[in-house]
């Protein structure tokens, strides 16, 4: 019990590094929670400080969930989903104990979580990403999008632990968009030019 408690503490402390912060202080001297969103994800990096930091945020973002969610594999606790691990990364990167609990938007963190656990499935939604952000320019759109298509995905893969888990995380990422879709129907949400 012990050994699982510290799994997801470490998890949610994995999470929890904020990339975005680190990235805009060491290499642009630059607090991004004061520009933009104010968010500290790769989308409103992308916006602050341009295409290589918020491309380095997003890789950084992603790989914290695909390790924290190996955690059980590779401390061999076979008792513990890596959905469940994370789960709580995504937690972290959201309420980050490291930049005063205000984080991202879960998308980058949840995207690498369901890398390691869910492969196929994170290929897919990742096309369906860049398929809809291609046509719309909408990165909160394509990320809700992508969201539900791997509701959608899990749904019919028929695995239920999955389906629980990203159902939750895509409830989260749509959560956490909610001002964002007010944007987009009064069409002031921002588009993309990069792409």
């Amino acid at each position: 019990m012990v050994q699982i408690i510290l799994v997801l503490i470490v998890a949610y402390l994995l999470g929890s590094i904020p990339s975005g912060l680190i990235i805009g202080k060491v290499f642009y001297k630059t607090d991004i929670r004061e520009h933009g969103s104010g968010n500290l994800g790769g989308t409103n990096t992308f916006r602050t400080l341009g295409v290589k930091a918020g491309l380095a945020v997003t890789v950084a973002d992603i790989l914290k969930g695909t390790l924290a969610a190996s955690l059980p594999v590779l401390v061999g606790l076979d008792d513990v989903n890596p959905l469940l691990a994370g789960v709580f990364a995504v937690i972290g990167h959201t309420y980050p104990v490291f930049a005063g609990f205000r984080g991202g938007k879960a998308v980058a963190t949840s995207g690498g979580v369901l890398l390691f656990c869910a492969p196929l499935m994170f290929l897919t939604i990742f096309v369906v990403f860049f398929a809809s952000l291609y046509i719309t320019k909408y990165v909160s759109l394509s990320s809700m999008l992508a969201g539900i298509c791997a509701v959608i995905y899990a749904a019919i893969d028929g695995d239920i632990p999955l389906l629980i888990a990203v159902t939750l995380l895509a409830s989260f990422v749509i959560y956490r968009h909610r001002a964002n879709i007010k944007r987009i129907m009064n069409k002031t949400e921002p588009k993309i030019k990069w792409l």
